[in-house]
């Protein structure tokens, strides 16, 4: 018979979890900011740009949707890697009201090669955790946040 002296409470297990996303956060961002591409990134600023090459061109409602961010981030995310010379905005060519969002040439030279850094990144980041146990601790996460809006979840700025 076990106890449940052994079983963190909920609220500990919640604090564990945030000091680790916290922590990975942080050193991933460290590790980008040491990475030589002539434009500031993020894993955030990636994830943005990422989709938005994924597309070619996207409406800013859809990339909200495609990321499961606010619209107004998107917008905040756009602003910011518009003035960093990384997206366009240009009339949507169907819709005179619409906008649509694309990468600049400098944001489509350097993108993969980040992309690829990122992925090296958090390779080491999680070499301790072998494929199986990587692959429970996103059925996990899967888990906790399932049916919840994470797109009113608060999230990172365009400069995180």
């Amino acid at each position: 018979m076990s106890t449940h002296s052994d079983v963190p409470s909920p609220i500990d297990a919640l604090h564990l979890l945030v000091r680790a996303t916290h922590a990975l956060q942080r050193e991933m961002e460290n590790e980008l900011t040491t990475y030589p591409i002539p434009y500031p990134i993020s894993a955030p600023r990636l994830r943005v740009l990422e989709a938005v090459a994924a597309t070619g061109s996207v409406r800013m409602k859809e990339l909200a949707e495609r990321l499961n961010i606010k619209a107004r981030t998107v917008t905040d995310f756009v602003d910011a890697l518009e003035r960093d010379g990384l997206l366009l905005r240009m009339p949507d060519p169907t819709d005179g009201r619409a906008t649509l969002i694309r990468l600049t040439e400098l944001a489509r030279n350097h993108l993969n090669e980040a992309l690829a850094y990122q992925a090296q990144v958090a390779s080491r980041m999680l070499a301790n955790l072998p494929d199986e146990e990587r692959s429970h601790l996103c059925q996990l996460l899967h888990k906790l946040i399932e049916g919840k809006d994470t797109a009113n979840m608060a999230g990172p700025t365009p400069g995180a």
